[in-house]
């Protein structure tokens, strides 16, 4: 067994290079990127400015920095490359255009400062170099431009200047967001919490209902409990979770004002006491709980039911009453234990609450977590953002898969991976 997951582990790394490798493909070819938005951007501005033809007015070398600064300067292979950080980004690329005469020109470039020597508001020092026609690249200091590289571009008269940097997955780096130009880490990391709540909470309340639900329901089956409650949960699967979350927040927290109409927490948050905080979360997180809950609940309560039942008819649990154990004892001891199996294979998934969340139900509660953050990040074209929530999906998803496998041949030892 220890050979298995060795190799599921193995896995690992090509499973996500092919599934980033599918992605990242598809982010280069799907029209309307973030080059396409922001040369019409730039466009709008000069038009509003009363340009003519403000299209054009953007010079080849303008145009070749912004697909630079997205991204897009390079072919396929070697884009993926930089963003696995295989190959190194040419970062702050510019082009230095020539005439005729002119063999050198001066230049004004950014130097990144030690963080030790970081100021407020100032990470960089101004360097004052020059570029000669053949790309060489000079200042009054050779330290002050060994983090720059040239290209010299004679057919077109120019020269490329950019800072080369491996800054890409390998060195733990998701990149930078194309729309608020900040870490995508960052912006991941500050949405999680709110994930991470609501991830645990489900979970747990998930657990807590259901199997003591599914419990009930084996042992009064086609009772009316069980026939009133098999109505109630799968009318509840059968209701969207978003479509439920529209009618709450009309009727429950716009016209009757029993729970607020979005958001996390209160904008007093902080200045409230303990167990006002405590429960201002939860006041803000029922509606959205309730939502995120009521179409799980029919599948984990009727596993747990039918599994149940499925071990109560075995040989086993009839041998036990036989000899002298309760029912009581024969279904807690006995049938419930295997009955319960199966569930390790959910368990596993439980690392999926550090990206829970439903870009509808947030949007609907106006909260701001992962799934919100996912859903506007494909509608800005946020390229970045997409890919570093793919990674992390795409780890989360397997490692859940590799536990779930472990918590199976740990709780049932019939079962051993070769």
């Amino acid at each position: 067994m220890r050979d298995y997951f060795i190799r599921r582990f193995l896995l690992i790394i090509p499973t996500l290079i092919g599934a980033t490798l599918v992605v990242f493909f598809i982010t280069r070819i799907t029209p309307g990127g973030p080059l396409e938005a922001a040369l019409q951007r730039a466009a709008s501005m000069q038009a509003e400015r009363g340009m003519k033809d403000a299209g054009a007015s953007l010079s080849e070398e303008q145009k070749e920095e912004m697909a630079a600064y997205y991204g897009f300067d390079r072919s396929f292979v070697p884009a993926y490359l930089a963003w696995l950080g295989v190959l190194p980004k040419e970062g702050d690329k510019r082009f230095i255009k020539f005439d005729k005469d002119v063999q050198e020109q001066a230049v004004t470039l950014q130097e990144l400062l030690p963080r030790e020597q970081w100021k407020p508001n100032n990470a960089y020092r101004i360097v004052q170099a020059k570029v000669t026609r053949d790309g060489k690249l000079t200042a009054g200091n050779a330290t002050d431009v060994e983090n720059w590289r040239t290209r010299a571009e004679k057919e077109k008269n120019r020269v490329q200047i950019f800072r080369p940097k491996f800054d890409g997955l390998l060195q733990g780096s998701l990149g930078i967001s194309t729309r608020y130009n900040d870490y995508v880490s960052e912006m991941i990391r500050e949405r999680m919490p709110i994930s991470i709540f609501y991830g645990l909470a489900s979970f747990f309340i998930t657990y807590v209902v259901c199997i003591p639900l599914g419990i009930l329901k084996a042992i009064r089956h086609r009772t009316v409990i069980d026939n009133v409650s098999s109505v109630l949960i799968f009318v509840g699967y059968a209701i969207p979770g978003f479509v439920l979350a529209s009618v709450l927040v009309v009727y429950l927290a716009a016209r009757l004002h029993w729970f607020p109409t979005g958001g996390f927490i209160s904008e007093n948050f902080d200045s409230l006491s303990l167990g006002g905080k405590i429960w201002d979360v939860a006041h803000h997180a029922f509606l959205p709980l309730f939502c995120y809950l009521i179409g799980g609940f029919a599948f984990m309560t009727m596993l747990v039911k039918n599994n149940l039942m499925d071990n109560l008819a075995t040989d086993y649990v009839r041998t036990a009453i036989a000899k002298g154990a309760s029912f009581k004892r024969a279904v807690l001891a006995h049938a419930l234990r295997n009955s319960l199996i199966p569930l390790a294979t959910t368990l596993g998934h439980v690392v999926s609450i550090f990206l829970a969340g439903s870009f509808l139900i947030e949007m609907i509660f106006e909260i701001n977590g992962i799934g919100m953050l996912g859903y506007t990040s494909i509608l800005d074209r946020d390229y970045p953002v997409v890919m570093g929530l793919l990674v992390i999906e795409v780890l989360l998803l397997i490692v859940g898969n590799i536990l779930s496998d472990y918590f199976v041949a740990l709780t049932d030892p019939r079962i051993r991976f070769e």
